[in-house]
């Protein structure tokens, strides 16, 4: 009996340390780590990685909420554009200027002999002697009539007479009145082709109507030509230029004559020109659906050439919301988010909702609020611990 005794103690102390032993190895609750919150991204205070990470408060911007965007085409100002035609037909003697050279008004453009110029002289040189001529026969008329009307008073002649050389002073007058209108027409004429009165065998200079450049030639030196109608050279004021756009007819509600619009081109990426309309088609392309509208741009500094491509904007309204830089914006599988600041070292990544970029800029429309702190450089480094 005594010996049961003692086995049973035996087994009872056994147990006891055991358990004590068991209680001094497991973990306590209180010991172990708290979870992270969903989203948060940590980074100790010392690590270099924080220093890759910079960051921004959000801002607010006026954002576009109805506006035109369609491609455009500079043109040349068609009410600075000049295309010369010859004054008469001749041979062209001379060509004064090279394709791209810059002219201005009045300057010789080329030289022309041409038989009509020799006719132009003539004409007037007969006009000349048909005004001395009827000069020669007002001066005869009057004589005729004093001496009618002297005679008539002393009773010598018939008032008949008298009539008779009335009659034909009035037609003396009115035969130097046509002649002096037919010289003033003939030398019209010689000033026009830059003719001076009086000598045979002049040249005809045609001269520059515009300032501008010399866009298109068609002439050479020895050639004849007899169409007047043809146009020879093109000069074109490259001062202001058009830039042409097919806007839908869906948006040209929003467009009205001597709005701003902004234009950008493919020659000068990242730059805006500011022009002002000046033009709206009155019809609809039928098969585009489009309405042709033209801006005025100055183009003082000779940046601007025709057939240049690029595209207009035209806003037509506003609205304040925040906006963050686009590289701040980390687009997933339907989603963008963005790492908000919620103390030094921690981040959190947060959904959010965003409009229509706007240059290097995105609309923030909902998950944000102005003045939060959020990455604005380093978003995909958080995006990938």
């Amino acid at each position: 009996m005594k010996k049961v005794w003692w086995l049973l103690l035996g087994m009872s102390v056994l147990t006891g340390c055991a358990a004590r032993d068991q209680d001094r190895g497991a973990p306590t609750t209180s010991a172990a780590e708290a979870p992270t919150p969903s989203g948060l991204v940590v980074i100790p205070p010392d690590s270099p990685k924080l220093e890759q990470v910079r960051v921004e408060p959000v801002r607010v911007a006026e954002i576009p909420t109805d506006e035109v965007i369609s491609p455009g085409k500079i043109e040349t100002n068609p009410n600075r554009l000049s295309r010369v035609v010859l004054p008469v037909s001749g041979r062209i003697v001379s060509v004064k200027v090279k394709l791209g050279d810059a002219v201005t008004s009045g300057q010789p453009l080329l030289e022309i002999e041409s038989p009509d110029a020799d006719g132009a002289m003539s004409t007037y040189l007969q006009s000349e002697a048909s005004v001395t001529q009827a000069k020669a026969s007002l001066v005869k008329a009057q004589a005729d009539f004093d001496r009618a009307s002297d005679l008539y008073e002393h009773n010598a002649i018939a008032k008949k007479e008298v009539l008779s050389a009335d009659n034909s002073l009035a037609q003396s007058k009115a035969a130097l009145e046509q002649a002096n209108a037919s010289r003033e027409q003939a030398l019209r004429r010689l000033e026009i082709l830059g003719l001076k009165p009086g000598s045979f065998g002049q040249k005809v200079v045609v001269r520059a109507p515009i300032a501008g450049k010399v866009l298109e030639m068609s002439v050479a030196p020895g050639e004849y030509r007899n169409d007047t109608n043809a146009p020879l050279i093109t000069i074109a004021d490259l001062s202001t230029v058009w830039v042409a756009s097919d806007v839908p007819e869906s948006y040209i509600r929003f467009i009205q004559v001597g709005e701003r619009v902004d234009t950008t081109l493919l020659a000068y990426p990242g730059e805006t020109f500011f022009g002002r309309v000046t033009r709206i088609a009155d019809t609809v392309d039928p098969q585009t659906r489009t309405v042709k509208v033209r801006a005025e741009l100055d183009n003082s500094r000779g940046r601007f050439r025709p057939e240049m491509y690029g595209s207009i904007h035209h806003i037509e309204s506003t609205r304040n919301l925040p906006v963050l830089p686009v590289g701040a914006v980390i687009q997933g599988d339907g989603d963008s988010v963005v790492f908000v600041e919620k103390g030094r070292g921690r981040f959190q990544q947060t959904t959010v909702s965003v409009g229509k970029r706007s240059g290097d800029i995105v609309p923030i429309l909902s998950g944000l609020k102005s003045g939060e702190r959020v990455v604005v450089d380093g978003a995909m480094l958080l995006k990938g611990l």
